[in-house]
């Protein structure tokens, strides 16, 4: 196999950003996608180059050979990772919002990614209120038995044991929330030209 001449910190010079993986985990509801949308507009307004791995776009590709069985998630989240991984290393700035609800599965992830390049985020919500912003009516569809092994309701959510940001987004509005992610991940992603 032949050594590739331009490297990541090459990209990133090209790039005039430090490249980062933010990851966003959370229940159904929670406010993943909003809040990783919300941040993408904030970054592109800024001239930073980004891009949103979320699970429609995941599993209506890359991973629609996977189902839930609890194999099957570790597995997404895995493959999930390895691109993130990879858009990482081309200098982007990745924003992946996925419930991730297996701690083994997040440190599988942080191993992969690095944990200098990677940013935690728990989007915290209680279940009542990911119930209540149920659009898709996944919630109502675990609860009657039509959806099986689904997150939080017959399927466990372990909290996560470390985070670099927890969001409340039933206590905050979604630009203070945002507000809270520049504040951190600004100083990673800010280039300096040595």
């Amino acid at each position: 196999m032949g050594s590739h001449p331009i490297n990541l910190n090459d990209r990133q010079k090209h790039l005039k950003q430090r490249s980062l993986v933010i990851w966003f985990t959370g229940l159904s509801g929670s406010g993943k996608t909003t809040l990783s949308d919300a941040l993408e507009q904030e970054l592109y307004q800024r001239g930073y180059k980004t891009y949103i791995l979320d699970g429609d776009k995941i599993r209506n590709g890359l991973c629609k050979d996977l189902g839930f069985s609890e194999y099957d998630r570790a597995e997404n989240i895995r493959r999930v990772g390895e691109v993130a991984n990879l858009m990482m290393d081309a200098g982007l700035i990745v924003l992946s919002a996925f419930i991730s609800p297996f701690e083994a599965d997040r440190n599988l992830v942080r191993e992969m990614i690095g944990a200098d390049n990677l940013v935690r985020v728990f989007v915290d919500c209680p279940i009542e209120v990911c119930e209540q912003r149920d659009v898709k009516g996944l919630y109502k569809k675990a609860r009657s038995g039509e959806i099986k092994s689904f997150t939080g309701i017959s399927s466990p959510f372990e909290i996560p044991e470390e985070s670099e940001l927890i969001l409340k987004t039933a206590e905050n509005s979604k630009e203070e929330l945002v507000g809270m992610i520049l504040e951190f991940i600004l100083p990673k992603i800010n280039f300096i030209s040595e």
